[in-house]
């Protein structure tokens, strides 16, 4: 039986050459294609502050996380038997 969910990985090298990432939570390393990702983004609550910085560059404070799959059911950016419609975005 397959899983729920869909990783959106498609493999591009041979078996024992895809790259492994840490994971953001807890620092596992773990192949990419097994993680789940997860964006986090910052908020600037000074409103003088937000004035200052160009409208531009602040969408630009996104990051990227991997997240090992123990992490992401644990903090439930992933839940087991729930397709990817039915939940809803964590971040």
């Amino acid at each position: 039986m397959s899983a729920p969910y869909k990783r959106g990985y498609h493999h591009t090298k041979s078996k024992g050459q895809e790259s492994h990432v840490n994971c953001q939570f807890c620092g596992r390393t773990v192949p990419r294609w097994k993680t789940f990702t997860s964006y986090r983004g910052f908020r600037l609550n000074d409103p003088v502050l937000r004035k200052q910085i160009d409208r531009r560059f602040v969408s630009s404070f996104v990051r990227k996380m991997y997240v090992c799959p123990a992490c992401a059911r644990h903090r439930g950016i992933v839940k087991v038997g729930r397709s990817r419609k039915s939940r809803a975005t964590k971040y």
